[in-house]
């Protein structure tokens, strides 16, 4: 027997690589870059010793030692979904459990939580803050929101609304460093790297974004690089240099000063904010959910135009 365990994390990426045959399919699963799948791969096997999957340039296939964990290891993760379950799950009342990705539950969801149990104060609510794409019937998740482009296999996807990417930096960073008055100026400030962002692996996102704006003597390889939007967007915050950030997990600190946004140009991004549950019946908690998410995002929409709500 091993006396390390190995790390969960490592555990769901084989899981998800040996049920997929493909890093590529299971990092979509879990919502996580296909690098982050083959590093989380590596570990565990080195902590095997062994080799779990035969790679090829076109497939990927089990080993005799990954055929004979795989099933041990589904069930055991299944039996650990159901047990944190069964001790989480409150004794009475109306639950709601939400999976979102840290980044958007920590930058717009939670600060506007509290309007939700102003008016829903029956419902209570939990909030599964994960990278990994839910598993509904595994994780015993109600509803999901993510981005994505809302082809989520044996589920009902609605779109919410689409996301762009501008530059970001603190008010104080600008004082420092000296201003940014065109695109040109960001050769003097250094560069922050979102990596959650889709698309990476075929060209950063700052370099997408350099080229729209037409720069030339900007470094986008440069810079300090971030695993989640929400630490990369903490670091601008604190003044570590400028961030190619997310218009709409910006919101909030852009109204309260924390960041400035130094240019009007933004990089649409393919992806967008879809709202995500089963196909089957909704439950009334999905729907009050649903409905007051529609509200705000109705009523932010009001806001930004200056029309009376």
């Amino acid at each position: 027997m091993l006396k390390t365990l190995p790390p969960l994390s490592s555990l769901r990426a084989f899981e998800a690589v040996a049920r997929r045959l493909s890093f590529s399919r299971a990092a979509e699963d879990l919502h996580v870059t296909p690098g982050a799948v083959s590093q989380q791969i590596r570990l565990l096997e080195d902590l095997l010793g062994t080799s779990l999957f035969a790679r090829t340039r076109r497939s990927v296939a089990l080993t005799e030692t990954g055929i004979r964990m795989l099933p041990d290891i589904q069930l055991g993760l299944e039996m650990l979904a159901r047990a944190v379950s069964s001790e989480t799950a409150p004794s009475g009342g109306k639950t709601l459990t939400i999976s979102v990705a840290p980044s958007f539950a920590s930058k717009w969801l939670i600060p506007r939580l509290t309007d939700f149990s102003d008016r829903y104060p029956d419902i209570d609510l939990r909030i599964s803050a994960t990278v990994a794409l839910a598993d509904f019937r595994r994780d015993k998740i109600d509803l999901a929101i993510r981005l994505g482009r809302g082809n989520y296999p044996d589920l009902h996807a609605e779109p919410l609304f689409t996301e762009s990417l501008t530059p970001l930096c603190s008010p104080e960073l600008l004082k420092r460093k000296g201003p940014l008055r065109y695109p040109d100026d960001l050769r003097k400030h250094q560069l922050l790297h979102d990596l959650s962002l889709p698309g990476q692996e075929v060209q950063s996102a700052w370099e997408r974004w350099l080229d729209l704006a037409g720069v030339k003597n900007v470094s986008a390889r440069r810079g300090t690089r971030f695993s989640l939007a929400e630490l990369a967007m903490q670091a601008a915050i604190d003044g570590a240099g400028v961030v190619l950030g997310r218009t709409v997990l910006a919101e909030g600190d852009l109204a309260a000063g924390r960041l400035v946004r130094p240019f009007k140009l933004t990089l649409p991004l393919e992806w967008s904010y879809f709202l995500v549950t089963t196909k089957s019946g909704r439950r009334q908690e999905i729907e009050c959910f649903r409905d007051w998410l529609y509200d705000t995002l109705k009523r932010s929409l009001l806001r930004k135009s200056g029309k009376p709500r």
